[in-house]
C-alpha cells in the first residue's frame, strides 16, 4: 500500500483485521502527516445523514462509512483506545431558501426514520456561548458528528503495528507490474524494490504522478483547506452546543479546555503555489476568524493559538472519491475531496472486498 493518510491507515487496519498481511509505504512512517497534506485542513466533520442527495454511490458510501465508525469506535474501546467520536452536528440555515431546504430534508428523513430536527431561532438563541444571531433555524443531526481525524489516524495505525503491520519510512517513486504472484513492484526512493500481488494506491495528489506511466489518467485538482484553532475568553466553552457547527460553510468544532476550531475549504486558486506556508489570500482567513462578517462578541475575543492548512485532492471530470480497480490487483482509492475522514471506513471496507473477490 502506499500512502499512510487516514484513508491509507484505516485500509491497512482493516486488511490487517481480515487476516492479511500489510506492507504501508510513506516517507514520515510513523510520524504526523506533512503540513499540505489533506488531513492537515480536515476537522473530520461526519455529515451522512444531512446529505442532501438520497441514493446513489455517495450516500451509501456516507451511511455505511457512519456505521463503520461506530462499530470501530466500539471496536478499539474493547482495547483500551477508544476513538475520539463526538455525535452530533448542527446545520444553521443564513437564509430563507437553506431554510426551506432543510424544511424539507427533515420531512423526507423523518419518513424514513432517520432522526433529524429543526432548531427554533428562539431555541438556537438559548445556546451558549451564542450562535450567529442572523441564523434563522438550525438542522440538527444528532447521529452526525465530528472525529478528530489526526488522534483518529495514530489509534488506527498504533493499533495496526500492534498487529503486524509492517510500516515502511521511505517515498514511493514509481509502480510498474510484472509477471508472476506477486505482480505489482514499488519503486522507492531509496533504491529498494517492494513487490506484492496486491497494490493499493492511497496517496492523495501524488496518486496521479504513480498511476500516469501506466496509462492511467487520473488528475487530481489542489484545493486549499484552512482551519485555526482559538482560545475562547474566561468562562466560555461550546462544549454545552448539541454538537459541531456548521454556518455558511464554515465549521466550527468544540475542544476541551475552552478551545474551538474553525476550519473551511477554499478555493482551487488558493492553492496555487501553496508550499507549506502562508495561504495566497489573507482576507480567506479573515473571513473564516469572522464568520463572513457573522462572529459573535465572545468569537471576536477569541485567542488565535494555532493556524494550520491543507491541500484536499479533488479530481477532475468525476466525482469524489476515486474508488477503482485500475488493473488486476492494482486498487486507487483517493480524491476524496472534503470528506476523507467520512468516507475513510467505506473506503477501506470498499477495497477489502475488492481483495476477497480476487483480480
Amino acid at each position: 500500500m502506499v500512502g499512510a493518510g487516514l484513508v491509507g491507515v484505516a485500509t491497512a487496519w482493516l486488511l490487517l483485521n481480515r487476516g492479511h498481511g500489510v506492507c504501508l509505504i510513506d516517507p514520515v512512517g510513523a510520524g504526523e502527516q506533512p503540513a499540505d497534506a489533506g488531513s492537515s485542513a480536515a476537522l473530520g466533520l461526519l455529515m451522512a445523514q444531512v446529505y442532501r442527495r438520497s441514493s446513489g454511490r455517495g450516500w451509501r458510501l456516507r451511511q455505511r462509512s457512519l456505521e463503520l465508525w461506530q462499530d470501530w469506535s466500539h471496536q478499539l474501546a474493547e482495547r483500551g483506545s477508544p476513538l475520539p467520536l463526538r455525535p452530533g452536528l448542527l446545520q444553521l440555515a443564513s437564509d430563507p431558501q437553506e431554510l426551506e431546504l432543510q424544511q424539507r430534508l427533515v420531512q423526507e428523513r423523518s419518513a424514513k426514520g432517520f432522526p433529524l430536527r429543526l432548531l427554533s431561532p428562539e431555541e438556537l438563541a438559548l445556546l451558549r456561548p451564542q450562535l450567529p444571531h442572523a441564523a434563522l433555524g438550525g438542522l440538527l443531526s444528532p447521529l452526525d458528528g465530528q472525529l478528530d481525524p489526526i488522534v483518529s489516524r495514530q489509534l488506527l495505525l498504533q493499533d495496526a503495528l500492534s498487529r503486524g503491520l509492517e510500516l515502511v519510512s521511505d517515498r514511493a517513486e514509481a509502480i510498474a507490474a510484472r509477471q508472476g504472484a506477486d505482480r505489482w513492484q514499488v519503486q522507492l526512493a531509496s533504491g529498494k524494490r517492494l513487490e506484492a500481488p496486491w497494490l493499493l494506491v492511497c496517496a492523495g495528489l501524488a496518486s496521479a504522478a504513480l498511476l500516469e506511466p501506466l496509462g492511467h489518467q487520473r488528475p487530481l485538482a489542489p484545493v486549499l483547506g484552512q482551519a485555526l484553532e482559538l482560545q475562547l475568553p474566561a468562562g466560555c466553552d461550546a462544549q454545552p452546543w448539541p454538537g459541531s457547527v456548521v454556518w455558511q460553510g464554515i465549521n466550527l468544532v468544540p475542544r476541551p479546555g475552552g478551545r474551538l476550531w474553525l476550519g473551511a475549504t477554499l478555493e482551487p486558486e488558493l492553492a496555487q503555489g501553496f508550499e507549506g506556508g502562508a495561504p495566497g489570500d489573507p482576507a480567506a482567513l479573515e473571513a473564516l476568524a469572522q464568520l463572513n462578517g457573522h462572529a459573535p462578541d465572545w468569537l471576536r475575543a477569541a485567542k488565535p493559538l494555532r493556524h494550520w492548512q491543507g491541500l484536499r485532492a479533488r479530481p477532475v471530470g468525476r466525482p469524489a472519491p476515486l474508488l477503482e480497480q485500475l488493473e488486476p490487483g492494482l486498487l486507487l482509492l483517493s480524491g476524496h475531496y472534503r470528506n476523507g475522514v467520512l468516507l475513510a471506513p467505506a473506503s477501506a471496507e470498499w477495497a477489502a472486498d475488492q481483495i476477497a473477490a480476487g483480480p
